[in-house]
Order: structure tokens, then sequence, then C-alpha cells
């Protein structure tokens, strides 16, 4: 039986999940909420019913999320920390992939990036960018 291909969807942590209202403080603090709705969707891309956790079924994608974090001492252990304070169960969590190099990803979310369209953004216009939690 030929394995079914199952596309990484890689997710950044600060900025995508963890609201980030407060800035960098580190590799080990996360200290503000999530973002409205991401654990639930979160949850919703693992394929876990929230009160079954059965699993796992990765129903479209290998979910990984990926951060500055990934490779600092105890950075990992800070985003599972986080998500489980904030309503995953560590089963879910061990669903999730917590690469300490940024995957191959059939795609990325992250909040400081541009989806490139075949156009090179001129420089000085690159230095106006803001995270769409900063745009006003």
């Amino acid at each position: 039986m030929k394995k079914r291909h199952i596309p990484i969807l890689c997710i950044d942590f600060d900025g995508v999940l963890h609201s980030y209202t407060s800035g960098w403080q580190g590799p080990r603090k996360a200290s503000d909420p999530p973002v409205d709705g991401a654990i639930e969707w979160l949850r919703s891309l693992l394929g876990c019913p929230e009160d079954e956790g059965i699993g796992p079924r990765y129903l479209d994608f290998k979910v990984c999320i990926y951060s500055s974090r990934s490779k600092q001492f105890l950075g990992k252990q800070t985003m599972k920390t986080w998500l489980n304070k904030w309503g995953l169960s560590w089963y879910e969590i061990e669903l999730i992939k917590f690469p300490t190099r940024k995957p191959a990803a059939f795609l990325t979310i992250d909040d400081r990036a541009l989806c490139f369209d075949g156009i090179f953004v001129p420089s000085k216009t690159l230095l106006t960018f803001k995270p769409w939690n900063k745009e006003k």
C-alpha cells in the first residue's frame, strides 16, 4: 500500500497563534493570549474534536509550528506549555511537529512575510511593512 503524501503546513507562533501584543520578551516567555480563534483553528487542523482527543487523523496537513524560538533553549517547551495553557491537550500537542529548522512546507502562515507575486518590491516599500496587528 502506497503511503499517502500529507503536505506540511508551517505556522509561525508569535503574531499568528500567540497574539504577541507585548512584543519579544525572550524565547522562554510567551505571556499574551492567543489570537482570536487560533486554538480552535489549530484543533480543527489536527482533526481532534475538542471533547474526544482522537487522532492522528491529519485531515489535510501535517502541522508544524516553527518560530525564532524553535532553536532557543526551552523555546519549543515554551510554545508547547503555552498551547496547553490556552486549551490544547498534551495529546493534541504531541500531534504537532516543532522543527528546529524551517521545513519545506506546502504553505507557510506568518505575520511577517509577503506573498511574492512576481514583482520585486523596492527597499523603501519593504521598510514600511507592518504585520496585520500593527497596521494602524
